[in-house]
């Protein structure tokens, strides 16, 4: 590797900071006869260290090229933290005996678990907690800052008690790769057991009698794919294997329900899933299949007691796109249908949860997630209902079988994360607490809109807006614009609040959602047009969304920052390529950039499994082709004039690993591009762990985002 500077690269700054340049070690790419010469793909050897040193040098020059914001980044972080009630309460959620609640305390990075007693067993209105008084009876459970003492990563990917409120386990990864080691304490003595459960996935849980441990292990490709049996005080090499999947398409889950009655083990593609029970009581029996799986019809089961009969709520999409939801006999599940909620075109169903006396649907309708209650014996829907244009709303916290309220989770663009209490008789919505925001903030000083662009094939996709209101309507003049996308996996994004976010609004920024096809706003239609040989469309309705903002006078291209991650990372670097004059900047946060590379090789973590969202360019040249005309990598034009572009990533990333923005961002040098990478090497995809350092992380994003928009100073 060197560090000089070709005559090609007008990538340095004005000032001669030089770029660093990586060796040209070329290696072949050879499918349905197409060679592709890759001078980068060394980059993969993470144990090279070379491939170190190289990050190591992009780390210092990204930090050289970005010093001068060194003043705004802390000012940022500052604004983030002053307006963070730093040491905090959660509300506290019932389970057993118990109230269980989080605290954050100032200056520590990690939450804290906690536990206090009910006042009787009658009680179901949670304490209003104060951080400056004392809890009767408070337990501290596990404390996230003790537990990543030497450790630069922490993450906690299990964590629960049993019912009997004895045990805890709790599994925490050090490195950033999603492997878990489970550990147990008891909770009456203080005490470690001798159980420890080493290279597990997340969401480890106890049976409901306390006496064993289901988890999940992955393959080699990070695929969950066992179910695993695991009985305390016994050792982990004498654990029971549940179940296994050997279909490299399938993911493998495994959760009791809520009413404790069966284990539920699903497996599921992008496509297709499948659902095994196994009685609680039970759990070395043999596991029995709800539905045997059948291609591309996707359901998940609830259990429930009706009339006295132990049922099934299914919620699938056989013959129903947007889904259907019927009732079947626990007992029989593959026998007689009862019909409970229609299919509704355009209204997708999008889960139910039960509980023993009623249950809780979820759906979406124009563009926004709703929540109802379900009658089991007449299956009418009553919608809770919310003044606001734009909200999300959701369920969260209820593990109880037979609760008197609903604890619900609801927030907006302007409306700070907010917990509400339904009392199911009344539907009366109790609040219980508002995300505190330090500064005097006024949900009435900013605005939350939604608009429509025009796509190409004259789609109308929905673009949703939030902005101060002291800087003038949206629309009025030009204004900075922050464009964030997604587009992928049916995942939608939701109206929702961020403190981070002021920063740029109280600046004069408008923040802009484009709702792209291949996410799920509008319904699994809206899904099925951006994937596999329709990916394409994500990509222009995206530039679409872009050029509606830009000719309606929201904004100008010198004004225009986009941003997305992961397969919004793809949406960058393929909107960079297409329509590169219409941005200033580009933030690509951990991107699936070299898609076609990574989907082409099946012993990469994850490849196979993908293969349903993206198609198989392995096997099919059709997609190949299709693929290769689209993945930012291969598509770096050389007759291009690129925004600036700032990627970022993680060393220890299984998801997108580092190699695809370090190879994209030392293509793109060579044609010119003002491209920098920071690459975090102690984390994962989802980056940094710890609050502060993960407003730091935020920090430094956004005043590259301000620099660029020529507001860095405001």
């Amino acid at each position: 590797m060197t560090l000089s500077d070709p005559a090609s690269a007008a990538s340095a700054s004005a000032s001669g900071i030089r770029p660093p340049v990586a060796d040209s070690r070329i290696t072949v790419r050879s499918h349905h006869g197409d060679d592709v010469e890759d001078r980068y793909e060394w980059f993969r050897a993470k144990e090279d260290a070379a491939v170190i040193a190289h990050l190591e040098a992009e780390n210092a020059y990204t930090q050289q090229r970005t010093a001068h914001l060194d003043g705004l980044r802390e000012r940022i972080f500052d604004e983030i933290k002053g307006r963070t009630l730093e040491t905090d309460l959660s509300v506290p959620t019932r389970r057993g005996d118990w109230w269980y609640y989080g605290r954050t305390v100032e200056g520590k990075q990690y939450g804290i678990q906690c536990r206090a007693p009910l006042a009787s067993p009658d009680d179901w209105t949670p304490p209003e907690l104060s951080p400056d008084v004392e809890v009767p009876g408070e337990q501290v459970l596990l404390d996230g800052n003790v537990e990543a003492e030497g450790h630069e990563f922490f993450s906690l990917g299990s964590f629960e008690v049993s019912n009997d409120g004895r045990l805890m386990l709790f599994g925490v990864d050090v490195a950033g790769d999603e492997r878990y080691t489970v550990r147990v304490r008891d909770l009456v003595t203080g005490e470690q057991q001798p159980d420890e459960i080493p290279g597990t996935f997340a969401g480890a849980t106890f049976s409901p009698d306390g006496r064993f441990i289901v988890y999940t292990t992955v393959d080699d490709a990070w695929r969950p794919d066992t179910v695993w049996l695991h009985e305390l005080g016994t050792p982990v090499a004498e654990d029971a294997k549940l179940f296994h999947e050997p279909d490299e398409k399938y993911w493998v889950g495994a959760g009791f329900t809520r009413s404790d009655r069966f284990l539920v083990i699903g497996l599921g593609s992008s496509i297709t899933s499948e659902e095994w029970l196994l009685d609680a009581d039970d759990l070395r029996g043999e596991p029995r299949v709800v539905w045997p799986r059948t291609e591309g019809v996707e359901y998940d089961s609830e259990h429930a007691v009706v009339e006295g009969e132990d049922v099934l709520f299914i919620l699938h999409n056989d013959g129903a796109l947007d889904f259907e939801l019927v009732r079947v006999a626990a007992s029989d599940p593959s026998g007689a249908r009862s019909v409970v909620i229609p299919h509704r075109p355009g209204e997708r169903l999008l889960g139910v949860s039960t509980f023993r006396d009623w249950g809780v649907v979820g759906y979406r309708r124009g563009g926004l997630a709703r929540l109802g209650m379900l009658d089991y014996a007449t299956g009418a829907v009553d919608e809770i209902a919310f003044d606001e244009p734009l909200y999300s709303v959701g369920t969260g916290g209820n593990p109880e079988w037979a609760p008197p309220l609903l604890r619900l989770g609801y927030g907006s663009f302007v409306t700070p994360g907010t917990v509400y209490d339904l009392d199911v008789a009344s539907r009366e919505l109790h609040l219980r607490k508002r995300q505190p925001v330090l500064g005097g903030y006024e949900p009435s000083d900013y605005a939350q809109e939604r608009v429509w662009a025009t796509a190409q094939d004259g789609t109308q996709v929905p673009v949703s807006l939030v902005y101060k209101r002291s800087f003038g309507d949206a629309g009025v003049a030009p204004r900075p614009v922050h464009l964030y996308g997604y587009g992928s996996y049916e995942h939608s994004i939701e109206p929702g609040f961020s403190v981070a976010r002021l920063s740029e609004l109280d600046r004069g920024v408008v923040f802009a959602v484009a709702h792209v096809r291949g996410g799920g706003e509008m319904g699994r239609q809206w899904y099925e047009d951006g994937k596999l040989l329709n990916k394409r469309n994500t990509f222009t309705d995206f530039v679409d969304a872009a050029l509606h903002l830009i000719d309606n006078g929201y904004t100008t291209a010198s004004q225009l920052v986009a941003e997305g991650g992961s397969a919004g990372g793809l949406l960058m670097g393929a909107v960079a390529n297409i329509a590169p004059e219409l941005f200033a900047g580009v933030l690509a946060d951990v991107p699936f950039v070299d898609a076609l590379t990574t989907i082409l090789d099946p012993s990469l973590p994850l490849t196979v499994i993908e293969w349903d969202e993206w198609g198989d360019p392995l096997h099919n040249p059709d997609v190949y082709a299709y693929m290769k005309s689209y993945s930012p990598y291969e598509n770096v034009r050389t007759d291009a004039s690129y925004p600036r572009i700032l990627a970022v990533t993680s060393l220890n990333d299984t998801r997108v690993l580092y190699v695809e923005p370090a190879k994209w961002v030392a293509r793109l040098r060579e044609v010119g591009a003002d491209a920098l990478l920071k690459c975090e090497m102690v984390a994962g995809h989802g980056g940094v762990s710890g609050r502060y350092n993960a407003w730091r992380e935020r920090a430094f994003e956004l005043a590259w985002i301000l620099d660029v928009l020529g507001v860095a100073d405001a």
